[in-house]
């Protein structure tokens, strides 16, 4: 969340940049400040009452101390208790709703993201290789369906729409990808792997601003009050939450697989078709933890170790910066990377690297102490690296053969066991 100082000493600066998000937050800053201004009201009475209470608690000593009538005073004092108890009431919950509307604030756009409406106004900022020019053209539905690698019929059966059943070699893929991914970032990239539950606290979602922007969007174990993960960033960013880290310790890097759950899968169509946009799929994340001048730098190399997966997997991609109206809720600048698929004729997102400044640690309390000594805020990072589905459908769809086989790339045989599908 937002620093209360800042949206104290700079309302218009807060005001303009989140504007530039395309929506007016100006009442809610508004509301923010008018609670904030109330609660340290309350705590300025509640100080000056003890200070009161002291003075006069001497004075009563005093009067005993010459034997003199203290009674007046007594009196006095006493009906301070009912006061400071019913300040200290309303500035709890003062507090709680100051808290509560700092949550529902998306973080501030970095100085330097462009700023835009919506994605079109997304600057590309490099690609990569180019679109491959193939002999036989089909999306990855038919090619699935032709040597069945999932079966999408049986899915809806066992759990509705916008799910699927890997089969067979299909199934053999996903895993090989996983792991590929894992040896990856745990190896060259020098990441620690990390498997986390995949249910976690409400809380958990809070530190990581899910909640409660996003509840629509989570399935929820109401009994035990427990949320399935939507991404591997929950737990992992989590591991640290209320933790004051070391300098020595920083930057943190972790990398971790876990299935995502997602209730809002998208409309019908084209764009959503097959595995593009599902309930649950699979992701490889990864997450950083680091210092403030250290951050904008890490971004770079987290969004570079993502970029070698499609790299190393000879697959046409681009990056692209998003603007400021297109910013994540809690991200003060993303970079998106998206692979070419060729039986959609687009591209498609398979990665979304984020830094977040402070937004994240200022919610879950996560500090390094300085070379002073002094607590500060750490900076959070993610992203993923990458996400199975999308990658699974760019590379089946690249790599299609002219007599219906795929003939997977030279890095992927060892994991897969063969070097073809079909």
């Amino acid at each position: 969340m937002l620093d209360i100082r800042l949206i104290r000493e700079q309302p218009d600066e807060v005001k303009s940049r989140l504007a530039s998000r395309g929506a007016d937050l100006s009442s809610d800053i508004d509301a923010i400040l008018g609670c904030d201004l109330e609660r340290r009201q309350s705590e300025t009475q509640l100080q000056q009452l003890q200070a009161d209470r002291k003075r006069l608690s001497k004075e009563i000593g005093g009067l005993r101390a010459r034997g003199e009538d203290s009674s007046a005073i007594e009196a006095q004092v006493k009906g301070f208790g009912d006061r400071m108890d019913e300040l200290n009431r309303a500035a709890t919950e003062l507090d709680a709703r100051q808290r509560d509307l700092l949550l529902r604030v998306p973080n501030l756009p970095g100085a330097d993201v462009p700023v835009g409406a919506d994605a079109s106004a997304n600057p590309v900022l490099r690609e990569w290789g180019t679109k491959p020019t193939l002999e036989r053209v089909e999306d990855h539905v038919a090619i699935g369906e032709r040597l069945g690698l999932f079966d999408f019929e049986r899915a809806t059966k066992i759990s509705g729409s916008a799910f699927v059943c890997y089969v067979g070699a299909g199934a053999r893929l996903e895993r090989a990808l996983i792991n590929f991914l894992l040896d990856l970032h745990s190896g060259e990239h020098r990441y620690v792997e990390i498997l986390p539950p995949l249910l976690v606290r409400p809380e958990m979602l809070v530190g990581t601003s899910q909640l409660p922007k996003f509840a629509d969007q989570l399935y929820h174990c109401g009994e035990d009050d427990l949320y399935l993960v939507p991404t591997a960033e929950v737990p992992v960013t989590n591991l640290e939450n209320g933790e004051i880290k070391s300098l020595a310790e920083l930057p943190k890097k972790y990398v971790a697989y876990t299935p995502c759950f997602r209730r809002e899968a998208g409309s019908a169509g084209l764009g959503t078709r097959g595995l593009i946009r599902m309930h649950q799929f699979d992701k490889v994340e990864l997450v950083k933890i680091t210092t403030p001048d250290r951050s904008a730098e890490e971004l770079e190399l987290l969004t570079a170790d993502a970029e070698r997966v499609l790299q190393i997997l000879g697959l046409h991609y681009r990056v692209i910066e998003l603007c400021t109206g297109d910013l994540g809720f809690g991200s003060q600048k993303t970079y998106d990377i998206e692979v070419w698929s060729p039986g959609q004729q687009a591209y498609l997102e398979v990665s979304s690297c984020s830094n977040f400044g402070d937004y994240q640690a200022r919610r879950m309390s996560l500090r390094y102490k300085d070379a002073e000594g002094k607590n500060r805020f750490c900076h959070t990072l993610n992203g993923s690296g990458t996400a199975l589905a999308r990658l699974y459908v760019a590379l089946i769809e690249t790599y299609l053969q002219p007599d219906g086989t795929i003939l997977l790339p030279e890095p992927l045989r060892r994991y897969f066991g063969s070097d073809r599908i079909g």
